[in-house]
């Protein structure tokens, strides 16, 4: 008897120390606002469950819905319905800089959860109140959170330059090293990494002692998670077309299980009818349902859009050649139908000026290859010419770019022409030129806009600009 009751509290008391940590984890929303009450009904039902759930976001939760971007206060619906949800932390993404320091400042202040970025410095007039670390307490467990966010090819977040003058930013890799004293503190570390899939991939193998990836920047969708180097990586595609649910399993002070689901978000029916009624309200602006145009036919993809914008940006900036950005075109297909002034803000919602430049064939091609290099090697959308490339295998870099005009002839490298392009296009493209460019005091959206008033029916089905030459 004495043996069986010993076995029994031995048992017991190993159960004892058995504690779960349970997490949702979003990435890349993007202002999906019309999201967010499915979002709080799947948070509420997972904290009956788990009272201690924690709800953590890597990045990116603006930039895609004029009803976010375009609000009073920039980003502001966002804020409050994360506070609603009850988000616990987010890491910044590169596009939370479109809110310019001022403005993301503002919006760090409103929200209800602290901003966790140590890769990022602000200079102390912002008042940009980021912390690089915190700690939370679940269930018995310390759990350590950091924050990274990606540095592009030069060498800040992939935003407008101008609106992180007065930051620096620090290799993402070696920062993180500097808060290794967290696994001596914590029972769990996560790392909330804006970096993208690979780059979590990679730096996995030099960061053994964290337990846990919630990624972002890429969009990529896993099965749930996966292990790479006993570090567990979870990561969703954009627009809060899912979310993860991931489980951590603690004995003895020791994580010995980490396991995730995705949960689907849209297209269900039950939500939170509190984030409903607020969802409704931000919604509330016929501005944005304004009808434009009609697209005769639809846009199957990404490069009609982008043919749209710099068909657009030529015909209202009465230029002779424009290009775009391919990054900047933020959807890839749209049904045939009505053209809304929301739908030009979600293609296009950086607010981004449009600015005139007089450079010639020349000094546009090495502003193409520029601009090609530092836009994650993606050609930028070209209007009033076609542009003809090859691209070396090894190197990823441009080897020979042909630029041809609408009459088919190849551009004269020595004649100077009128463009038309967006200012962060141009201020990812920098060269020699001797024209610099000045802004037209306008946005493109606002190009985007007036040209498809002027056309009133549009058809780019089959349209192209680029082509690649293997």
């Amino acid at each position: 008897m004495i043996a069986l009751v010993l076995m029994f509290a031995t048992t017991m008391t190993a159960s004892a120390e058995r504690k779960e940590l349970h997490i949702l984890s979003g990435n890349d929303m993007h202002a999906a606002i019309e999201c967010f009450p499915r979002l709080g009904f799947i948070a509420d039902s997972l904290r009956a469950l788990y009272p201690d759930l924690l709800i953590l976001s890597a990045g990116d939760n603006r930039s895609g819905d004029p009803l976010n971007d375009m609000y009073e206060i920039p980003a502001y619906p966002m804020v409050v319905l994360m506070n609603q949800v009850g988000f616990n932390a987010t890491t910044l993404g590169n596009h939370e800089f479109d809110s310019a320091q001022d403005g993301l400042a503002r919006l760090i202040d409103l929200s209800a959860f602290p901003t966790l970025c140590a890769n990022v410095h602000p200079d102390p007039k912002w008042n940009m109140h980021l912390q690089p670390y915190t700690k939370f307490y679940k269930n018995g467990l310390t759990i350590g959170v950091i924050g990274v966010v990606q540095l592009g090819s030069m060498g800040v977040p992939e935003s407008h330059p101008a609106r992180m003058t007065d930051i620096s930013f620090t290799d993402p890799l070696e920062t993180i090293k500097q808060y290794e004293f967290l696994r001596k503190e914590c029972d769990v570390v996560i790392l909330l990494s804006h970096l993208g899939y690979e780059t979590d991939v990679e730096f996995s193998k030099d960061l053994p002692w964290v337990d846990l990836i919630i990624g972002g920047h890429t969009h990529t969708q896993l099965n749930g998670g996966e292990m790479h180097n006993n570090v567990f990586i979870t990561q969703n595609v954009n627009r809060l077309k899912q979310i993860t649910h991931t489980t951590v399993v603690v004995e003895d002070g020791q994580v010995v299980s980490r396991t995730a689901e995705n949960i689907a978000v849209r297209g269900e029916k039950n939500e939170n009818k509190v984030i409903a009624e607020l969802v409704r309200f931000f919604s509330e602006n016929p501005a944005f349902h304004r009808v434009l145009a009609t697209a005769e036919t639809p846009f199957d993809a990404k490069e009609e859009l982008g043919c749209l914008m710099v068909d657009a940006y030529v015909a209202e900036g009465n230029a002779e050649l424009s290009y775009q950005n391919a990054g900047g075109v933020r959807y890839e297909t749209h049904e045939a139908g009505d053209f809304t002034v929301a739908d030009v803000l979600r293609l296009d919602p950086f607010q981004n000026d449009a600015v005139e430049l007089h450079v010639t064939g020349k000094e546009l091609a090495e502003m193409l290859i520029a601009c090609y290099d530092n836009d994650n090697q993606r050609f930028p959308y070209v209007g009033g010419m076609t542009a003809e490339y090859t691209v070396d295998p090894a190197t990823l870099k441009i080897k020979k770019l042909v630029l041809y005009g609408k009459d088919g002839k190849k551009l004269n490298l020595k004649k100077t022409y009128k463009v038309i392009s967006n200012s962060y296009s141009v201020a990812v493209s920098p060269t020699n030129r001797q024209d610099p460019g000045e802004s037209l005091g306008i946005i493109t959206a606002k190009l985007i806009m007036d040209y498809l008033e002027h056309q009133g029916q549009v058809s780019y089905k089959g349209r192209t600009c680029l082509k690649e030459i293997k």
